[in-house]
């Protein structure tokens, strides 16, 4: 029987390639894109749940999916202070990774950052380690974390920092092999696509994906 999917984000890097492989897979019956504004697609398949993140709770009815695709996540910069973002990317991650495994979800797919731990130095991996282990402890069958390094792709409002930095680790990229590939930049295409086929695997447990350019 085919399923429903559900994604969070889908106005983001990774969202916005993710969406047109979910809608054209043969797995799901169903696609359900929540956020606070409507994605411009048109297609069968296709529900949107338009709402602010914060009151996830009144949407709870709406959010009935097998898979669920976590692609939330901000900058500070972006969010405008440190508050703000720790709302997007840990309440609002772990708010919806506990409504939709209430609602018999089976699989969780989230994506988190290359560095991610609770122990940190850097309060925007800090928060990515929190938020990994909140997911960790709810109840899915399978829990797939994704940490890419750099995303290269067109944003709607381009960062700055990541500019810069892709910059830098193309100058570095011969030297990134081995156990220092995973820090290569990598397209968001190609964690949308990594993303898709963890999914489809239909296993258990928890994985992490730690993901870097070829």
């Amino acid at each position: 029987m085919k399923k429903t999917a559900l994604l969070a984000g889908a106005t983001g890097l990774v969202g916005q390639a993710l969406l047109p492989l979910l809608l054209a897979s043969e797995r799901y019956a169903k696609v359900i894109v929540v956020g606070r504004r409507a994605v411009a697609v048109q297609h069968p398949k296709l529900t949107q749940v338009v709402t602010e993140l914060g009151q996830l709770d009144a949407e709870r009815l709406r959010l009935v999916a097998d898979d669920v695709y976590c692609c939330l996540g901000t900058t500070r910069r972006q969010a405008g202070s440190k508050e703000a973002f720790f709302e997007v990317d840990f309440s609002h991650v772990v708010k919806l990774a506990a409504l939709t495994a209430a609602n018999f979800a089976t699989q969780f797919l989230v994506v988190s950052a290359l560095g991610a731990d609770t122990e940190s130095r850097f309060y925007y991996s800090q928060v990515k380690g929190k938020m990994e282990a909140a997911v960790r402890q709810t109840p899915f069958r399978a829990i797939h974390i994704f940490r890419p390094s750099l995303l290269l792709g067109t944003r709607a409002a381009p960062r700055l920092g990541e500019r810069i930095g892709g910059w830098l680790l193309a100058l570095a990229r011969p030297l990134l092999r081995g156990r220092w590939q995973k820090y290569r930049p990598v397209a968001a295409t190609a964690v949308a696509q990594a993303m898709l086929r963890a999914a489809e695997d239909d296993g258990g447990g928890i994985k992490v994906h730690e993901l870097g350019g070829e």
